[in-house]
Formats: C-alpha cells, sequence, structure tokens
C-alpha cells in the first residue's frame, strides 16, 4: 500500500499536514509494508528537507500512490482518478459550494474519506483539529479583550512558534474581574478550557455564576442541558434533546444577562434553539460584549455571528440595535471573534495533534482488516456512487437541493 502526503492548493494557503515528519517516521516502523511518499511543498509547516532527511522521497508525482493523505479540499482539476482520498471535503452537510467536488471525485471514481467521517461506532469523532480550535479561538477572545479596552496587547497567535510560545504571551497578562461562560464538552471546549485553566482563572458552578459576584476572573462550564430547557417544563434528558431538539427551547438568557465574555465551543444541531436571537441582544440586560465563536455558525445559534472573520482580520462589532457590522472597539459594540480555520494559526501543534490520532486510528485499519468498521463508516463514494451510509446526499449531488 503506498500512502502520499500531498500538497496543500487550496487558497488561502493551509500550513497544516496529516503526519509530521517524526510521525510519519514512526508510521513507517509501525508498518513496514506501507510506502510513504512526500509530494514536494513550499507551503507546508515542515520543510521538504525535514523528510527527505528521515528516508522518505520527495516527489513532484505522487500519481503511483494508492491513498492521498491531505487536509483541505482538493482542487477539482489536481484530483487524480481511481485513488482514494482523505481530506476535509465539506460536503457532507450539503454545502452548496462543495457540490460540484463531490460530483467530480464520483466521476473520477475516487473512494473518498472525509475526515469529520472517521468516527467510533457511536458516531463520535475520532481525528480532527478541534482541540487547536479552541485553544486559538479562546486565546483571539483574550487579545480582543485588551486591545478593545486597552489593557494588555497580546500578539497574533501566528506570529508565535508553538502553543508553549502562546502560553508563554497569557503568562504576561492580567486579566480584570469578568465573568466568562464556555459552552460544549467536546474537544473544541476542552481546547478552550486548557486556556482559561493555564491563565489560573477560577471555575466555578452554574448556581455560582448565575447568582454571585466576584473579586477574581471566573468561568462556567455550560453543557446542552444548562442551556436549554423543554418546553413543557419536565426535566430535559440530553439524549433525548439529541434525538428531536423540538420539544426545548434556549435557557441561554440567564447565562447573557451576568457573563462578560462568552466562548461558544459548542456543537449546534440542525433544529436546536438558537441560543440567543436578535431581539435577545437588544435587551438591556444583555451583558454579554466579547464573544469568541468558535463553532462559527452565520446567522445561526450565536445571532450575532452575522459572518466569518479572517486571521488577517480576526474581529469585528455587531451593533445589537442596528443588527449591523461596526468596528469591534464600538461603543456598545458586541466584540465577534467567529475566524473559520482557528487551527491554521497553530500548524505545527495542529499538525503533530492530528497525526497522533490518524496513526493510532486509521492506517492500521488498512493492515487489520478493518476490524473495527472505521474505514467502511468514512467511506462515501465507491464505484463511482455514494455509498449507502451516504446516500443521503444524492440530491445534493443532482443539485436537487
Amino acid at each position: 500500500m503506498k500512502f502520499a502526503i500531498i500538497k496543500e492548493r487550496k487558497n488561502p494557503p493551509d500550513r497544516r499536514v496529516v503526519f509530521s515528519p517524526e510521525k510519519l517516521a514512526q508510521a513507517k516502523l509501525n508498518f513496514p509494508d506501507a510506502e510513504f511518499k512526500v509530494e514536494q511543498s513550499d507551503i507546508r509547516i515542515f520543510s521538504d528537507t525535514a523528510y527527505s532527511d528521515l528516508g522518505f522521497d520527495v516527489v513532484d508525482d505522487v500519481s503511483d500512490c494508492d491513498v492521498m493523505l491531505g487536509v483541505k479540499e482538493v482542487p477539482i482539476e489536481a484530483l487524480i482518478p481511481n485513488k482514494k482520498y482523505f481530506y476535509f471535503s465539506h460536503t457532507i452537510k450539503k454545502q452548496p459550494y462543495n457540490r460540484k467536488l463531490l460530483k467530480a471525485m464520483l466521476a473520477n471514481n475516487i473512494e473518498m474519506y472525509d475526515h469529520e467521517t472517521i468516527v467510533r461506532e457511536n458516531n463520535s469523532r475520532l481525528i480532527g483539529f478541534g482541540r487547536y480550535a479552541g485553544l486559538v479561538g479562546a486565546y483571539n477572545g483574550f487579545r480582543a479583550l485588551g486591545l478593545r479596552d486597552e489593557i494588555f496587547s497580546l500578539p497574533k497567535v501566528e506570529h508565535l512558534s508553538d502553543l508553549n510560545a502562546v502560553k508563554a504571551e497569557l503568562d504576561k497578562i492580567t486579566l480584570p474581574n469578568i465573568k466568562i461562560l464556555l459552552t460544549g464538552t467536546g474537544k473544541v471546549a476542552k481546547g478552550a478550557k486548557e486556556i482559561l485553566d493555564h491563565l489560573k482563572i477560577k471555575e466555578v458552578s452554574d448556581a455560582l455564576f448565575l447568582t454571585s459576584d466576584f473579586t477574581e476572573p471566573v468561568y462556567c462550564r455550560a453543557d446542552v442541558m444548562e442551556y436549554n430547557k423543554r418546553k413543557d417544563g419536565k426535566i430535559g434528558v440530553k439524549q433525548d434533546f439529541y434525538n428531536d431538539p423540538s420539544g426545548y427551547e434556549s435557557n441561554f438568557m440567564p447565562y447573557a444577562k451576568v457573563t462578560d465574555y462568552f466562548i461558544a465551543g459548542h456543537f449546534y444541531g440542525d433544529g436546536a434553539p438558537f441560543l440567543f436571537t436578535r431581539d435577545d441582544a437588544k435587551q438591556n440586560d444583555f451583558k454579554i460584549n466579547i464573544i469568541a465563536d468558535v463553532s462559527c455558525d452565520i446567522d445561526g445559534p450565536v445571532a450575532s455571528t452575522i459572518k466569518p472573520s479572517t486571521i488577517a482580520d480576526p474581529f469585528y462589532g455587531y451593533d445589537p440595535q442596528t443588527e449591523q457590522e461596526v468596528a469591534y472597539n464600538a461603543e456598545g459594540a458586541i466584540t465577534m471573534m467567529a475566524v473559520d480555520n482557528l487551527p491554521c494559526e497553530l500548524p505545527k501543534d495542529a499538525s503533530e495533534g492530528f497525526g497522533d490520532a490518524f496513526l493510532e486510528y486509521v492506517i492500521p485499519a488498512f493492515f487489520n482488516g478493518d476490524k473495527e468498521g472505521i474505514l467502511a463508516r468514512a467511506k462515501m463514494t465507491e464505484n463511482g456512487k455514494l455509498t449507502e451510509r451516504y446516500a443521503y446526499l444524492q440530491d445534493y449531488v443532482d443539485g436537487l437541493e
């Protein structure tokens, strides 16, 4: 089996990679029957020589390989027919901008394995960059706070070498007595929590957060059953909510009335209630004035997220009264951080973490008969058709959605 680390060709450039040179060397050691090649790239965070120094062939043509390993979408013109591909295709939610890409993969008889579809039997994600999105998102929120209120100045993450450097910058700041709300329990929220804990911010319970004032910065971590409630007044059950959220409504406003900085690290499912609406944000007792929306669902559950922001220009303001974009430091505005590709700012650490999981869960499946069913669950296309698990995408492919 021949694997290729392919060059990232999407713009803006993404410097991440599935395997660092050291992790690729570990993969070769663990699976001597595997052959690994590296496509030449002047973009990736690790240089071509870093791979060649460890004995890997760095070439400009990987068409003799069987499995192509990338991170972001592969441009249609760069697809090689009859290969297996791993990358984030951004098609499983029927994203309209990538319909042509999925059609092209079917037309080229490509076996597509989306990184998002690499899951356990219970459908929980096995690999991804969520932790790094949470880490960078939380840091960026504090950076916005410091710049807006002119109380400290943090450098951009993309100008720092790695996560240790990020944490070293945080060690230099002193926070005001703010109350921080973090939603979610997955990898994104855990990454954000890592930043909060590094800053030695005290974690408090929901009850204390909602009813008490503090003489130090504090944070509260709210799960889905804290900020949603059943419409009929009965006690909510998380799995019941996941199965059918239609019987629930938002219970977020009690938090919004006491929170200064909100980190949105939750997963938002179709049909779930919005956390807060544009009308909610107009209320005089709506206190949140800075939001790091790591989830970044546009015009969705966080009403002030009216557009994604960029690494180059990460902040904007949302005026609750006019519902329009304003300067991030405008009076009365909610300062928004809604960068939708946060892990790109920490490419070295993100790539190393991703490679750890990919080597643990995915590569072995090629050599153990896929005994855990990981490849079978992840395979979206085969023999020019959608697999049964992803047949729901047929109307999307046909242009009916």
